[in-house]
C-alpha cells in the first residue's frame, strides 16, 4: 500500500509526463490531443491534491470541477482558473468520440493550443504550490 506522499508523487509524475506529451503534440500540430492532454494534466494534479487533503483515494471521475470543489480548492481559484477548468472539461470526452471531434477541432488553432498549454502549466504549478 502506498503512503500519502507516494500517492501524491505518483499523480504528479503522471501529470508531468502529460505536460511533456502536450508540448510534443504542439510541435506536431495535433491540436485535438493537446486539449485532451491538458485536461489530463489538471485531472492528475487535482488527484495529487486530493491525496494530500482527503483520507480516501481520489474517485474514478474525470470532472475537473467536481475534483476541485470536493477538495475545497475551487473556491481558492481565481475566475480565470475556474474558466480554464470549464474550458478543459469537455476536452476529455469530446476528444474521444467522433461526433464531437470535428466540432472541437474547429476551435483548436495553433494560438489557442499554445495559450491553453501555457495556462494549463500555470494552473498545474499553482495547484502544486498548495501541496
Amino acid at each position: 500500500m502506498m503512503t500519502k506522499e507516494e500517492k501524491i508523487a505518483y499523480w504528479l509524475d503522471l501529470a508531468e509526463y502529460d505536460i511533456e506529451t502536450a508540448k510534443g503534440l504542439l510541435q506536431i500540430k495535433r491540436w485535438l490531443y493537446v486539449g485532451f492532454m491538458c485536461h489530463q494534466v489538471i485531472e492528475k494534479t487535482l488527484k495529487a491534491y486530493w491525496c494530500k487533503t482527503q483520507t480516501e483515494d481520489p474517485p474514478y471521475i474525470h470532472n475537473l470541477a467536481q475534483l476541485a470543489i470536493r477538495t475545497d480548492l475551487y473556491g481558492q481559484m481565481t475566475e480565470e482558473q475556474q474558466r480554464l477548468i470549464a474550458l478543459l472539461m469537455p476536452m476529455n470526452i469530446e476528444a474521444r468520440y467522433p461526433e464531437y471531434k470535428a466540432k472541437l477541432e474547429k476551435s483548436m488553432t495553433d494560438d489557442f493550443c499554445h495559450q491553453l498549454t501555457d495556462n494549463t502549466i500555470e494552473l498545474h504549478k499553482w495547484i502544486k504550490s498548495k501541496l
